[in-house]
């Protein structure tokens, strides 16, 4: 029988570091990844044939649960009328029709292949659309692989971005200006130091990528009030919170409305996709209308489109959401509640089918917050999950998922196995 270590010490002699993506080569916690062999439902397998329970749920596009019958089909009667095209096929209008109906403010909608390349081209059209260079950013918010995007806070609170990656020229970064999120101060003071050359502020209006934080009362109205006034462009990087955290995302949970909207994940239902969205008068500045050039051979992939739009007819349903969040509740409050039985210092908060566990008393409001966990608990508590069968994200600064595939006695599950990791870590 195969091994996951086996297979990890195979996939190091070709891939870099083992793995196509940094996150999965277990860094952050530790120990030989997971070789996954199928999923369905609410459930992983990997290699040695081992179950797990997945609240990683592809770190958010299985919404509905991995191989679900309805989104099975739809990609497999799109795979026998073709794989890709290279030229506009129907489904591409149809998903970016409920795009456009369920955001209001997204008139035009613009497909990638990937979030990353998503958050690129918005910023790209910022930039375009204003005429300026700079842009803020917040530390902790991940954005993708872009250059512009991979900066972090430099040492003073005015000064420009250092680059968070080699590799990322010392001159581009300079145009990235990093704040901290839920403070808005940080924010105002680089609008006033450079108060013409802002072309937008880029959020993750409900952060996932430093663990699930909420914005502060205020904080996304303040950003919403200070590009209005200083001409920049909000842009909410919704490809995490978007149809996650609610039907209309974090936006129609919050009641702030950006100018752009970055999306990814859940709207291609497993697949891979990304879009851009907003009004008209920005998105017309893209080619082949305007002089933002942006293209992708596979974007608006006819088999992405078609898993999007299986995915967005089950979570469109009326009280998807409601559901989803009742129940995603039941296990985060359950997880608090085995936490104080224990006497461990952890908390859990959610919305939606969107989570985080903190290995602290409260939950963070910040990056800074965020790294103040326990970790060397946190890496023993996540191995004793996975040998129960429990599979969460890899690293303590990473939100977790929850699907309407999960079921009653998958939180029951859950929660023992936690009590009992818990009590071992205590």
């Amino acid at each position: 029988m195969a091994s996951n270590q086996h297979e990890f010490e195979r996939a190091q002699k070709v891939l870099v570091g083992g793995v196509n993506s940094a996150v999965r080569a277990f860094r952050a916690v530790g120990g030989t990844p997971r070789f996954i062999a199928r999923a369905e439902g609410a459930y992983m397998w990997d290699v040695e044939g081992k179950r797990y329970i997945d609240y990683l749920g592809s770190w958010g596009p299985m919404i509905a649960g991995h191989t679900h019958p309805h989104v099975i089909q739809a990609v497999q009667e799109a795979a026998l009328r073709g794989l890709s095209y290279g030229a506009p096929n129907v489904m591409e209008s149809e998903l970016a029709e409920r795009l456009c109906t369920l955001f209001p403010q997204v008139e035009r909608v613009r497909f990638t292949s990937s979030g990353t390349e998503a958050a690129m081209s918005a910023l790209r059209l910022a930039r375009g659309y204003t005429g300026r260079d700079r842009i803020i950013k917040f530390e902790g918010c991940y954005h993708g692989t872009a250059d512009s995007l991979l900066v972090k806070a430099g040492s003073g609170a005015l000064a420009f971005g250092t680059p968070s990656s080699a590799g990322v020229p010392a001159d581009l970064a300079q145009h990235t200006l990093v704040a901290q999120f839920n403070d808005l101060a940080s924010v105002e003071a680089l609008f006033a130091q450079h108060p013409d050359s802002i072309a937008c502020v880029m959020v993750e209006p409900m952060p996932g990528n430093m663990n699930l934080i909420r914005p502060a009362a205020g904080f996304l109205e303040g950003l919403r009030a200070l590009c209005t006034k200083h001409g920049a462009l909000l842009i909410f990087d919704e490809v995490m919170s978007g149809f996650r955290v609610a039907l209309g995302g974090a936006q129609e949970v919050v009641g702030v409305t950006p100018d752009l909207s970055a999306f990814g994940k859940v709207i291609g239902g497993g697949m891979p996709v990304g879009a851009i969205g907003g009004p008209a008068r920005v998105m017309e500045k893209m080619a082949p209308l305007g002089p933002v050039y942006q293209a992708g051979t596979l974007s608006g992939n006819p088999i992405a489109m078609a898993a999007g739009l299986a995915t967005l007819d089950l979570i469109s349903v009326p009280g998807f959401f409601d559901t989803l969040h009742r129940r995603c509740g039941q296990l985060v409050d359950g997880l608090n509640a085995a936490a104080r039985e224990a006497g461990v210092v952890l908390c859990a908060q959610h919305q939606g089918g969107m989570a985080g566990l903190y290995l602290r008393a409260t939950p963070p409001t910040s990056f800074v917050e965020a790294q103040q966990q326990d970790l060397d608990r946190f890496k023993r508590f996540y191995h004793l999950m996975l040998g129960e069968g429990v599979y969460l994200p890899p690293s303590p600064v990473e939100a977790f998922f929850f699907s309407s595939a999960h079921s009653d006695q998958d939180i029951t599950d859950t929660l023992a196995a936690a009590r009992r990791s818990l009590a071992a870590v205590a």
